[in-house]
Formats: structure tokens, sequence, C-alpha cells
């Protein structure tokens, strides 16, 4: 995967561990993580280490602001077992956006251009994206890229002590039309 996207008002990059205080700054929140399905970072170095051990996967980016290089989140497209489908040609989008960047449009705005590079470089027929129920903030995110719900997995993930039923949804290269960058 290409290691830098742009759009109009961000860069996705790759994660770096100068990024963990940012990072913290967000993930510390409890609003973010669990409705993603993660735990709340408890310190800076947990934050370095989510950046070194997960956060540095291939097709994983940080999401930075251009106008003046604020981290406000992470994104990225995941193939293989580790996706929805399990398909190698269709991906998984997965993202998150710190509280204090919520409703700005990042998320559709980063996932577009994600979108965009699924579609036409790598050929993929359909992208597949997933909410943990009650994420109303990602479901709208979804609905604004055209999403079109699948099903719902009531086993979901075990995550953070209790199950997370999962909501999946898919988007095909005829339904793609919305761009961002």
């Amino acid at each position: 995967m290409q290691s830098v996207f742009e759009t109009k008002r961000l860069f996705l990059r790759k994660w770096q561990e100068e990024d963990a205080v940012d990072l913290f700054a967000m993930a510390s929140d409890p609003a973010v993580g669990p409705a993603a399905g993660w735990a709340v970072h408890t310190s800076v170095e947990n934050s370095r280490e989510i950046i070194r051990e997960v956060l540095r996967a291939e097709g994983t980016y940080a999401i930075v602001r251009k106008a003046d290089g604020k981290l406000v989140g992470s994104i990225g497209l995941r193939l293989g077992k580790d996706a929805c489908s399990e398909k190698m040609d269709e991906p998984e989008l997965g993202y998150w956006i710190g509280h204090e960047f919520w409703g700005k449009g990042y998320a559709p705005e980063a996932s577009a251009v994600l979108l965009k590079y699924a579609f036409d470089e790598l050929n993929c027929p359909q992208v597949w994206c997933c909410y943990y129920e009650g994420n109303e903030k990602s479901k709208r995110v979804m609905e604004k890229l055209g999403f079109a719900y699948v099903r719902m997995d009531p086993k979901g993930d075990t995550l953070l002590g209790y199950t997370l039923p999962e909501v999946e949804n898919v988007l095909t290269r005829e339904q793609w039309s919305c761009d961002y960058s």
C-alpha cells in the first residue's frame, strides 16, 4: 500500500512512535476506544506500545490535519482473515476519530481516499465496514459513504469483558460515488 495519502484537509501517513503523546490524549478518553472495541489507553507508554504492535500494521494510517499537523485519528484497510469478508480482494475499512474532532467530517474524508484507492488501485469489487451496535457516529459515517447493511453478527466480538454485537456493511465498486478528496 501507499505510505501517504492526501485529501483537501488531511494527510494519511504511517504511525510514528513520536505520535504517542497525541495518541494518548485521544485514546485515554472513554468516549473513544470502547465504542470502537478497544480499551482506554492508560499511559503514553501504553499508547507507544499500541503504535508499535497494532497501528504500524500494513494499511493502517494516522489521520493528520494539513493546516496544523494535528493528529485527529486513525484509519486503515485490512485484508484477509482479519477482515469481515475474509476474501483477499474485499478489505475491511476501519477508523476512529478523537472526541474533540467529532462532527468535522474527518472520518468520511479520510475514508473516501482509502475507498478510492481500494476500488481504483487495488481493483477490489467491494469494501466492508463494520461498527458495534450502538455506535451511531460510525453508522452515520458509513451511511454518508454509501455503505449498505448486510447483516448483524450478534456474537460480534468479546472485547473489554463483554460481547459487542457487530453490524456489517458493504460498499460495492458500482455503488461508490463519494469523493471527499
